[in-house]
């Protein structure tokens, strides 16, 4: 395709997305899922699964394949931008005064998945279709447990933002064990790349890269930062330069961690915690969400929906294979996280809370397969069943938050309404 070509396919596509991620995500919160649930189910409709696999011509000419590497850059500067925001409102305060019950139930949402991995991963090798021939016991093992392990990061921070609870106890406990989970995943699945590519330096590169930036973003960037508030709250508002610097630094941070191997929405996320706080974060807020949620956010859903593929699900073999997958997830994760919680001193309905946050997997887990599919470590089939894993446990986690915490917190008046950007 020219670039004459690109552009029109660029614009048209971007016109059907916002309409369709809108439609569905209000139909969703109609019955109480949250917009991002609709985005997501939006993302896989206009993929292959549903409209590709009815109108295939129609979904090809809309979606030409040269046309995806623009589409994929927007999505990862969508969630980038939105983990920023995430980052900017996030309270260390609160995080300090529930350091234990994170760390408590970071661990178990980690060493659990894995102990059901390694009683899996035998079985699956022997299944024909899932993994790859090349793949020994030690990577099938590390790749099923990070994918078992890894929480739906960017979705449960707009799942907590949309409920009300960012910057309370339990939003900043979910996000500081989810954030926590993921990043030692992502290392995880440096390791799997790095041994099944033969490359030691891609996982030490992505381990110590990642340490090294996040301890750098909580000891020095906010002390780096911190005249840019006082320049802010002197001239009443952040300027185009102030702002223009403040993109310059998310984008440097989004490609560090791109660099190393970990995934941008980690360095936007870090860069946002060192920000300034008051007047500067409402501001900048202010002048970044509209455009970053509205705009942006939606193509990264359809992106991961475009390289979906329900219908590869099509037989009892896998039907059974894929349902050990989904309860065996359940348990390993949201059970293990409530159990953890429960532990480490919060009450039932503040644990049962965070395990069914946890849970939800959503789009890093389409991201983790989607690198593992790429890079030849899974088969299709196996990569399927895991899509299929991911939205039922996204889609669990809204009435069953609802149900355990969300309708006593709402009538105590703990728990806030969605703001009406959302």
């Amino acid at each position: 395709m020219t670039n004459a070509q690109l552009s029109v396919a660029f614009f048209l596509q971007m016109a059907v997305i916002l309409i369709v991620c809108r439609i569905v995500g209000q139909l969703g919160r109609r019955i109480g899922q949250p917009q991002v649930v609709g985005e997501m189910i939006a993302g896989v409709l206009l993929g292959p699964s549903l409209l590709g696999l009815f109108f295939p011509q129609i979904q090809g000419a809309l979606f030409p394949k040269e046309s995806l590497k623009i589409l994929y850059v927007g999505a990862q500067l969508g969630v980038g931008l939105y983990m920023f925001l995430v980052g900017v409102e996030f309270k260390a305060e609160h995080f300090r005064s529930r350091a234990r019950g994170a760390v408590a139930v970071s661990f178990a949402g980690m060493a659990v998945p894995f102990l059901v991995a390694l009683a899996l991963t035998g079985w699956l090798l022997k299944t024909p279709g899932l993994f790859s021939p090349q793949a020994n016991f030690f990577q099938a093992f590390l790749f099923l447990g990070a994918a078992i392990a890894i929480t739906a990061f960017p979705m449960l921070a707009r799942i907590i933002y949309e409920r009300g609870l960012s910057g309370t106890s339990l939003g900043t406990l979910a996000l500081s064990a989810g954030a926590i989970d993921d990043a030692a995943a992502w290392c995880v699945l440096a390791v799997v790349l790095a041994t099944f590519g033969g490359d030691s330096t891609i996982a030490i590169k992505a381990i110590a890269g990642g340490i090294g930036y996040a301890l750098f973003a909580v000891f020095v960037a906010r002390k780096l930062l911190a005249p840019l508030g006082r320049i802010a709250e002197r001239e009443g508002r952040i300027s185009p330069t102030l702002l223009s610097i403040v993109l310059a630094l998310f984008a440097l941070a989004a490609w560090g961690m791109d660099a190393i191997g970990i995934h941008a929405v980690f360095g936007g996320f870090l860069l946002g915690t060192a920000m300034p706080r008051g007047f500067f974060a409402q501001e900048l807020r202010k002048q970044i969400e509209p455009f970053a949620v509205v705009f942006l956010l939606p193509m990264f859903f359809t992106f991961s929906g475009l390289n979906t593929r329900l219908d590869l699900v099509n037989n009892p073999a896998l039907f059974l294979t894929a349902g050990v997958l989904l309860a065996a997830s359940i348990l390993g994760k949201g059970v293990a996280c409530w159990i953890a919680a429960r532990l480490s001193g919060e009450d039932n309905r503040t644990s049962l809370a965070i395990g069914t946050l946890m849970n939800s997997r959503g789009l890093m887990e389409l991201i983790i397969l989607n690198i593992g599919l790429q890079k030849g470590v899974i088969q299709p089939a196996f990569f399927s069943m895991m899509v299929v894993m991911a939205i039922v446990t996204t889609l669990m986690a809204t009435p069953i938050f609802e149900l355990v915490y969300g309708r006593r917190a709402r009538a105590e008046g703990e728990l806030g309404e969605a703001p009406a950007s959302a």
